[in-house]
């Protein structure tokens, strides 16, 4: 496993919407472990292939099973060619930053619980439903493969003057 460089904004790689996923092969389990020890060591909570330069359609996510219990084990996910399907109507306000865009945060409204469904890394079909945070750190991911990053979305940004601990 390698630990991957993170492109930054302006890089187009960003803007670009990425490409649905179509061989299962040893080039694409290299990409999934590599940006599993890239977001793990950035340090990040969710990291989607185009952060690392890949414009394909993959997204790893790492969060505690249960958010409310201190030292929760972390489950990881990792989704191919990812789609939200059954967003709540429910909105919720949160603070997100990113690591394509270092030292920045924003308030961003999100549908407080969805349904993502996928393929998981051997090409199975796979479904999480999450709420709260979980579901925001999905939503951030699957905005990265169709070009869309969190300040695009936030209705205040600013640069915060304590250090971000769990960038989205």
């Amino acid at each position: 496993m390698t630990i991957r460089n993170i492109v930054t904004l302006p890089d187009p790689v960003l803007r670009r919407k990425a490409r649905a996923v179509t061989r299962f092969d040893t080039a694409l389990q290299t990409l999934v472990d590599d940006m599993v020890e890239t977001m793990r060591a950035a340090p990040g909570v969710g990291l989607a292939a185009p952060q690392v330069g890949a414009s394909e359609r993959v997204i790893v996510v790492e969060y505690p099973e249960d958010e409310e219990v201190e030292d929760s084990p972390k489950k990881l996910y990792v989704l191919v060619n990812p789609e939200i399907v059954k967003p709540s109507e429910a909105t919720v306000l949160g603070v997100e930053g990113c690591l394509s865009i270092p030292g920045f945060v924003g308030e961003v409204a999100r549908a407080e619980a969805l349904t993502v469904r996928g393929l998981n890394r051997r090409g199975q079909a796979m479904r999480v439903k999450a709420s709260g945070w979980l579901a925001r750190i999905f939503q951030h991911e699957v905005d990265h493969l169709e070009g869309i990053v969190f300040t695009d979305r936030a209705e205040r940004i600013w640069q915060p003057q304590e250090p971000i601990v769990d960038n989205v």
